[in-house]
Parts: structure tokens; C-alpha cells; sequence
């Protein structure tokens, strides 16, 4: 039975919380680790910058072939046991990808973390939203704050590395170790039992037959999931730019050392993880459209000024703005796709966070390609302009409840 908001859960349930976002904190740092030292491996195989953009959107590329299939794995062997054994394989994946010799294993090496890293993201949510309906009350918001949590550890982790003079290959193995054995200890304290059981099981003939009929999808429902997909690219390529470019702008573009320009990717998460753990409370006052709009302003106005005067501490300042404006984008358009209606339980959902995965796949090689003819920085235009779409698009998101007494 689910539990009333001010009711304490029992210590299976906070246990299993606690696993959760252990499993999103390994999932945030595991790739965090590898993208402050992508400029070397860069340099090591003698990449221009559209091949490295080519290499970079194998991680995507494979995030979207196995989604495809992450959510026959979670009913097959459980949400649990997926995000952990998803875990490790992204770890591998990193690690191959830092002692790939050539562009070929590299990417097949970003491939395999890419995939994996998809089905493991499928496990963590689904059991974290089952550990949310034990609790009775949102708690999904900060195990997505815990990943960006972890995220910040990585790239401090890859930026200490590199200070300590620590080589790629013992830095890569070393966060491999750490984090998989996080995830495996996790996986005890998960919550047993099937994915699919709910506390309203007398319920399920009548969903079950009201999701047996198809149906009607208006052109106006089309065009908010197609706006709401795009808000949810929008945050996707600020996110891109800060993990795929942000250190090799600053190194290779404005001369910082590799420690230094490692705080770029570090500053734009670590904005968004402050973003994320105030983001409830700003859309409970203001709502969803004011918060994404004012996101996207800040977005556009803190890397547009980067861009257009560099400089190692603005550049650095730009990419937490775009952090903070960006933080709660993708959250949003999930949970209004998955309140549309016309559309079967969980239908946007999962359209909106597939196709999302989209700016992931494309940003790299269009920034790349974009760098090689102009350079790196009208290649990172791709932020600012991400921002003033997401302010064009806000208003399909629904403004500020107000309680009526």
C-alpha cells in the first residue's frame, strides 16, 4: 500500500532508495570520468575535429539501438539487475575506449559504453519510480540531482587525475573498480520482487482493458510531443557541448592547462545539479513555462557573452549558465509528454525520452564538422541557439497551478 506524504517508509523501502541513487550516482560519474581526457585520446590517434564528432556520437548511437531493447531486459530479468550489470558495462566501455589504439575500436568501444549505458539509465528510473511508489510523494527529481552529483565527482575525479599526472589507462581502471563495486553491493538492497507489481493490482483488468483501446492522436497532441521532444534536445545539446567540447575549447581554443579546462565540463554540471535540486520548488511557485523560458534566456545570455568575448573564466562561466538554464529542460518535457492526452500510459514518455537522445547523436559530428570549417568556437553556437529555441517553445508547458480554496 502506498504510503501518505508525511509517513515514514519502512527501511527496506529507504534502503532501496539509497541503492537507487547509488546506482544514478555510478551512472553520472562512470562517462564523467573519460570526457575531460576525450582531448587526449584526441591527440593520440590524430583526429581532426569531425572524426572526433563522428567517434563522440557512437555513445549515442548506441544508447539508441539498445533502448530499443532496454525495456524487454527489464521484464526479462528485472529493473535491479539490469542497471547494475548495465553498470559495469559501461565502465568497460569507458575503459576500452582509453586504451583503444585506433578510431575503430574506439568507437566501437564508445558504442558498447553508449548501449549499455542506455539499458542501465531503463533499469535505474523504472526501479526508482517503484521505489516512489512506495514512498507515495516525488522523490524521482533527486535521484536525477544525485547523477548530476555524480557527474561533478567524475569529471573532478578526471580532473585530479590528470593534475596527479595519473596515466588514462590506471585513472579509467581505478573509476571502473570504484563504481562497480558501488553497483554491485547496491543491487542487495534493491526491492525484490517483479518490476510490474503495483499496490493497485484490483485496478489492473480495467487499465488493462483501457490501454487495449487505441488511442486518438490529434494533430495538436503531434505538435506538443514534437515541441516538447525539441525542448528536450535543447537540453541535450547544451549537455553535448559541455561533455564533447567544453575541454578542448578551453585547451586547444584559448590556451588553458588540461586541469583548468577539465572545470568547464565540472562548472556545467555542477550549476545543473544546483538547478535540479531547486528546480521543484521554482515550479511549484512559478511553473514549468516560466522556469524553462527563464532557463533558456540564461542559456543564450551566458554562452552567447562567452562566445562573443572570450576568455578562460567567462568561457568557464558560460558553461555553468547553460548548466543552471538547462537543468530542469529535460525533466520537463518527460513529465508533460507523459501527462498528454490521447495517448496510452507511458506512450510519450517513451517517445520523447528515445528521440531526446537525438541531440546527443547529431551534436557531435555537426559541431565537429561546423569546427573544422570555422572553428570550435562558431561550432559552440549550438548553445545559445539551443537556448532561444527552448524560450520560442516554453509555452506547450503548463504554466503555475493556483490552488483554489
Amino acid at each position: 500500500m502506498s504510503l501518505s506524504p508525511d509517513a515514514r517508509p519502512p527501511l527496506a523501502v529507504r534502503r532501496a532508495r539509497a541503492a537507487v541513487g547509488a546506482l544514478f550516482l555510478t551512472n553520472g560519474a562512470l562517462y564523467a570520468n573519460l570526457v575531460p581526457r576525450l582531448p587526449e585520446i584526441k591527440t593520440a590517434l590524430d583526429l581532426d575535429n569531425a572524426s572526433y564528432g563522428l567517434a563522440i556520437a557512437a555513445f549515442p548511437t548506441g544508447a539508441i539501438v539498445s533502448g530499443l531493447a532496454a525495456g524487454w531486459m527489464v521484464r526479462r530479468f528485472g529493473s535491479g539487475r539490469v542497471a547494475v550489470v548495465g553498470t559495469v558495462l559501461t565502465g568497460l566501455g569507458t575503459l576500452a575506449a582509453g586504451l583503444s589504439p585506433t578510431f575503430a575500436l574506439l568507437v566501437a568501444a564508445l558504442f558498447l559504453g553508449g548501449a549499455s549505458d542506455s539499458i542501465t539509465d531503463v533499469g535505474q528510473n523504472t526501479h526508482g519510480l517503484r521505489v516512489q511508489r512506495r514512498y507515495g510523494r516525488s522523490i524521482i527529481n533527486g535521484f536525477h540531482a544525485v547523477w548530476s552529483i555524480g557527474a561533478v565527482l567524475g569529471g573532478s575525479m578526471a580532473a585530479g587525475a590528470i593534475a596527479l599526472g595519473l596515466s588514462l589507462q590506471v585513472h579509467l581502471a581505478i573509476a571502473l573498480a570504484i563504481f562497480a563495486t558501488v553497483a554491485v553491493v547496491s543491487l542487495r538492497f534493491l526491492l525484490p520482487g517483479r518490476d510490474d507489481e503495483t499496490d493497485d493490482d484490483a485496478a489492473e483488468p480495467a487499465s488493462r482493458a483501457a490501454g487495449m483501446r487505441a488511442p486518438r492522436l490529434s494533430v495538436r497532441t503531434l505538435a506538443i510531443v514534437t515541441a516538447l521532444v525539441l525542448i528536450g534536445i535543447g537540453g541535450a545539446l547544451v549537455e553535448d557541448a559541455g561533455s564533447s567540447w567544453a575541454t578542448l575549447y578551453l585547451s586547444a581554443g584559448l590556451g588553458a592547462p588540461a586541469a583548468l579546462a577539465a572545470t568547464a565540463y565540472v562548472s556545467l554540471v555542477g550549476a545543473q545539479t544546483v538547478g535540479r535540486l531547486l528546480g521543484d520548488r521554482l515550479v511549484d511557485r512559478f511553473g514549468q513555462r516560466t522556469v524553462a523560458c527563464a532557463g533558456g534566456v540564461i542559456i543564450a545570455l551566458g554562452m552567447g557573452l562567452a562566445l562573443a568575448w572570450p576568455s578562460v573564466p567567462g568561457t568557464i562561466a558560460g558553461f555553468a549558465a547553460a548548466g543552471f538554464g538547462s537543468a530542469t529542460l529535460i525533466p520537463a518535457a518527460m513529465h508533460e509528454a507523459d501527462e498528454l492526452p490521447g495517448l496510452r500510459p507511458g506512450t510519450g514518455l517513451t517517445i520523447v525520452s528515445w528521440l531526446l537522445r537525438l541531440g546527443f547523436l547529431f551534436s557531435p559530428p555537426l559541431v565537429g564538422l561546423v569546427a573544422d570549417s570555422a572553428g570550435l568556437r562558431t561550432g559552440l553556437l549550438v548553445v545559445p541557439i539551443a537556448g532561444v529555441l527552448v524560450m520560442l517553445l516554453s509555452p506547450v508547458l503548463k504554466g503555475r497551478v493556483v490552488s483554489r480554496p
